[in-house]
């Protein structure tokens, strides 16, 4: 079994040069899911027949090219991948979102995102697993099964992104596809010891037909474990995309060069009364700060400038509205009423809850995103990066956040309920898991590219990592950063072999 202990980088130098061939590198993709995903529930759909034609379609090329035609080919050429099976569908690919309504449901056509990661010459080997329909921070889905963390297989290693941070910490492929809309590849890079940008609004590739999921507060991107992995593909897949709502200037550098200025950074502990800072949070925060200072940087604290009680209340009301859009169509699309037996109780509550929010307070919900993207713009004028924990604790062990029986009792009750109670039981049902991630979901509703870096772990040895935030349209300087701690040996992606 051939583990993939290097970045995408590293095999797409070994197949233009001819050391390996893009069939062999597939080949050991398609081994490693045999053998590892019995244990860690990663992939829900394999694509071996299509990754072994496009494979031998590929090195067929190869054997025709000069060696500058080689090194001109896109630079994840031949490279093995998994897809995220949420929000990026590929034609004639499984396409469930990790439901139960969708359990069999095949893409027709291949969304823009997905075919500019062919375009930089992946090959998906397949599809990872996620939460029905992504809504929580842990990959739990009840049709396709929990997601174990090859770190303690007795943890999940997160959400939403969940199937794809297993499977690139276990070795199974050298890069993952994920996405995040509340911290979806935050959270599980942090628990996984892996690296997560989540990107500005815009900077990704969106459609056709859906351009603003969840208001534009989801963004596709990818797990890595490299600095240049992440901006290499960072470059190759961003786009200023006028048919889109959000279009973003792109990133115009040709190289990720090293810094050559101290940085102000600020950091945050305690949101709120309700939600503080763990003791292994701080602890993340106190090693981190010194490691800055050690390379440089002006490290001091800040207030956190909005609400973020409002922000997460607001966070859930606009899923509640999504998702009832969602499965408006989805219904349509069945030619029948959609019930609670067709998604878990969760689900049934969200999609329900939408119903009682109106227009106008929706409106409202997004002119605030706005007021708070111009407040935290606004400090980036005292500091060039914010930093926090990722998440306030490791991995989580299976079923530590799971609701007890009386509010899921109520979630299928969730009509019966006023909208003041519908969205109360939303936020108890997600009572424990809050305060383990509240530092992620504010850069989702306000549009702010942020990272997690594997820069820390607890006295067991489980990583928790790092997230530093930027203004919007910075990932550059986020890299650069991250460029410079890497350099440093102060970050830790090493795979977990089985």
């Amino acid at each position: 079994m051939m583990l993939f202990t290097e970045d995408a980088s590293y095999y797409a130098e070994q197949i233009k040069e001819g050391k390996l061939s893009v069939k062999e590198v597939v080949i050991a993709a398609l081994k490693n899911m045999t053998a590892l995903n019995p244990t860690l529930n990663a992939v829900v759909w394999r694509q071996d027949a299509d990754a072994l034609a496009k494979a031998d379609e590929y090195d067929a090329l190869l054997a025709t090219l000069t060696p500058q035609e080689k090194a001109d080919l896109p630079p994840f050429f031949g490279v093995p991948t998994l897809i995220k099976d949420l929000g990026q569908s590929q034609a004639g690919q499984l396409a469930a979102s990790g439901s139960i309504l969708l359990k069999d449901n095949m893409a027709t056509v291949t969304d823009n995102f997905v075919q500019a990661v062919e375009k930089a010459g992946f090959i998906a080997v397949g599809r990872s697993n996620v939460p029905e329909f992504g809504f929580k921070g842990i990959s739990d889905s009840k049709t396709f099964g929990a997601v174990n963390s090859p770190i303690d297989t007795n943890r999940n290693p997160g959400g939403s992104s969940g199937g794809a941070a297993a499977a690139l910490k276990s070795g199974m492929v050298p890069l993952t596809y994920a996405s995040d809309g509340g911290g979806s590849i935050r959270m599980p890079a942090s628990y996984s010891g892996l690296i997560g940008l989540k990107p500005s609004r815009g900077r990704m590739p969106v459609g056709p037909g859906q351009y603003r999921s969840w208001q534009g507060a989801a963004v596709p991107f990818a797990l890595t474990k490299s600095v240049r992995d992440t901006w290499t593909l960072l470059k190759v897949l961003q786009v200023t995309q006028y048919e889109a709502p959000f279009p973003m200037p792109t990133i115009e550098e040709d190289q990720l060069v090293d810094l050559d200025r101290p940085l102000r950074i600020g950091y945050l502990t305690d949101l709120n009364d309700q939600l503080t800072i763990s003791e292994v949070g701080q602890a993340v925060l106190d090693q981190v700060i010194e490691q800055l200072k050690a390379l440089g940087h002006d490290v001091f604290e800040v207030a956190d400038p909005v609400d973020r009680i409002q922000v997460m209340k607001s966070y859930f009301k606009m899923n509640s509205v999504e998702t009832t859009v969602m499965m408006e169509g989805i219904a349509q699309a069945l030619g029948r009423e959609l019930t609670d037996a067709d998604m878990e109780p969760l689900t049934w509550a969200i999609y329900r809850s939408g119903y009682k929010i109106s227009a106008v307070e929706l409106s409202q919900m997004i002119g605030d995103w706005d007021r708070w993207a111009a407040i935290y713009e606004a400090g980036f004028k005292h500091y060039d990066l914010l930093l926090t924990p990722t998440t306030n604790g490791p991995a989580p062990k299976h079923g530590i956040f799971e609701a007890d029986e009386t509010i899921l009792a109520a979630e299928k009750d969730i009509d019966q309920l006023s909208q003041e109670d519908q969205q109360q039981l939303i936020w108890d049902h997600f009572g424990q898991s809050i305060p383990y991630s509240p530092y992620v979901s504010i850069v989702n509703l306000i549009g702010q590219p942020a990272i997690s870096l594997p820069m820390f772990k607890n006295e067991e040895g489980l990583p928790i990592g790092a997230q530093f935030i930027a203004n919007k349209g910075n990932e550059y300087l986020l890299l650069q950063l991250a460029k410079q701690i890497e350099a440093a040996d102060l970050l830790d992606t090493d795979i977990v072999n089985l």
